[in-house]
């Protein structure tokens, strides 16, 4: 690539979902977009993860909003790219009183549309294998669905170099941005306007700019467990997940399930540790996670946070889970007062990070806003 490269309307630096999202709502207005990506392929966060865009239970207001908006686009962009939707849905497995209290107030406030409360009978008509014993009811939403992220990722950027035009310049490092330009190890890109979506990058581009905001990084712990035999037909969590997700963990009722888990499961909670299972076209179970947070996490996998985790789908499934048949870790943004980060350190160029866990749930809501602001109007198929 030579400084003479043809302009673009639109240059994205980082391919992750973020990136790809900014991509996706500037080709569908039918603006000219390159991604410029250091890795050969998608190799971070966007990969690492449950390939689960959740809805319910993201923080109430901006985050929820987005999670539908994106929920409906992940649904649209899955048919055209020929992206597998493996299954829909979600149960919350509510096995305490102070569980099923939660699950109440949130059906109460307008994040509970299209949610219902399943009692024990209602569960194990429709999901067998979460009978256990200990069952009070389980919180049923519509609204999520699960594509397998490691399949995912690369078939829609596939499908934006393929149908959408966009141009991707793999292995390729951003060494720095500028109104209209952008400085890369292989020549230089100008572009009308740059969305830089750096991931858990705090140094590399606008270290000034993210620094003041207290971002560090979590590292959370993952499994693929072997197929258990039984299809879940939706994703399953726990009351761990009630008293983490911001959705539920807001409300009021949730101090009180805090309680209980402290007394109950610390362990479980000092290690961030909540229960999300979701299954793969083949059958195996991703299972997962735990939260630990440092400028640098170590890359070390756990065995004792590892067994807490599984501790707690015994726990849900009234049975010990299937055999481990891999284990990874991974790494995404994280700030304790903000989910979002959205800057404008020059003209024309916008700084974009998710700063918690809802990447793959909320960036295609983030990227239509983001070339929304750079470009004016709304989106456009």
């Amino acid at each position: 690539m030579s400084t003479t490269s043809p302009s673009v309307d639109l240059a994205v630096v980082g391919a992750g979902i973020v990136g790809l999202a900014c991509a996706l709502a500037a080709a569908r207005r039918g603006l000219r977009v390159a991604v410029i990506d250091r890795d050969a392929q998608a190799n971070g966060a966007s990969v690492r993860n449950f390939g689960f865009v959740t809805v319910t239970g993201q923080e109430r207001g901006a985050m929820w909003a987005r999670a539908r908006r994106s929920r409906d686009v992940w649904a649209e962009v899955a048919a055209e790219a020929a992206i597998p939707v493996l299954h829909g849905g979600l149960y919350v497995a509510a096995r305490r009183p102070e569980a099923v209290a939660v699950a109440e107030a949130f059906l109460e406030t307008e994040m509970g549309e299209g949610c219902r409360l399943l009692t024990p009978a209602e569960v194990r008509a429709a999901q067998p294998h979460l009978g256990a014993g200990d069952l009070r009811a389980a919180l049923h939403s519509p609204h999520e669905l699960r594509v397998e992220s490691r399949q995912a990722i690369p078939r829609l950027a596939a499908w934006l170099a393929e149908r959408r035009g966009v141009v991707f310049h793999r292995q390729t490092a951003a060494l720095e941005v500028a109104t209209g330009r952008v400085a890369t190890t292989r020549g230089v890109i100008r572009a009308g306007a740059v969305a830089v979506c750096p991931g858990d990058d705090l140094v590399s581009l606008f270290p000034d700019r993210i620094a003041p905001h207290g971002i560090s990084r979590c590292k959370l712990q993952m499994l693929r467990l072997a197929d258990p035999g039984v299809r879940l037909g939706g994703a399953v969590m726990s009351d761990l997940g009630l008293a983490r997700y911001a959705g539920y963990a807001a409300l009021p009722a949730a101090a009180a399930l805090r309680a209980r888990l402290q007394a109950e499961q610390a362990a479980q909670l000092a290690h961030g540790v909540h229960l999300i299972v979701v299954q793969s076209a083949d059958g195996s179970l991703v299972v997962g996670d735990s939260h630990h947070y440092a400028p640098t996490p170590d890359p070390f996998a756990r065995e004792d946070v590892d067994a807490l985790i599984l501790e707690e789908y015994a726990a849900v499934f009234g049975r010990p889970a299937p055999a481990v048949a891999e284990r990874w870790t991974g790494t995404y943004a994280w700030a304790a007062d903000r989910a979002v980060l959205i800057e404008a350190p020059l003209p024309g160029v916008r700084l974009v990070m998710v700063t918690t866990g809802a990447g793959a749930s909320t960036g295609f809501a983030l990227g239509e806003e983001v070339v929304a602001d750079l470009f004016g109007g709304g989106a456009t198929t």
